[in-house]
């Protein structure tokens, strides 16, 4: 048997998705309107991890109405999510720093690497091996 949700939890669930949707339109804008790499990954990990939040709340919201209990076995897809989103962007973002490295164009601004990068302190021999 199917029971129906009240009204007002449909309203709460639509509300939610809508935004969720909102902001992954937002972000569909931003990958489209960014010209390089690193700014195009900002608007999709940010936006695409709140709308994953709030399609989570709205699913919780919804099911915990129909069962007339709490449901919580969303909370285990956006707990995976909120793990490995930042880890995959990371991942992504030293991938393109290396390979513009590589390339070595001159239109590419790419900081140089730490163990290039001389130390701004002077190099000091500790006092007791003077």
């Amino acid at each position: 048997m199917i029971v129906a949700a009240p009204l007002w939890v449909e309203i709460i669930v639509g509300v939610l998705l809508m935004i969720s949707g909102i902001f992954t339109l937002s972000a569909a804008v931003g990958v489209l309107r960014f010209k390089s790499f690193f700014q195009r990954m900002h608007p999709t990990a940010l936006a695409y991890s709140f709308s994953a939040w709030l399609v989570t709340f709205a699913s919780i919201v919804y099911f915990s109405a129909v069962d007339l209990s709490l449901t919580l076995h969303p909370w285990l897809i956006i707990i995976f999510l909120s793990i490995t989103v930042p880890v995959t962007t990371i991942f992504l973002a030293r991938t393109d720093l290396f390979r513009n490295r590589m390339a070595k164009e001159p239109e590419t601004q790419v900081p140089p690497p730490l163990s290039e990068m001389a130390s701004p302190l002077p190099k000091k021999k500790p006092a007791h091996l003077d």
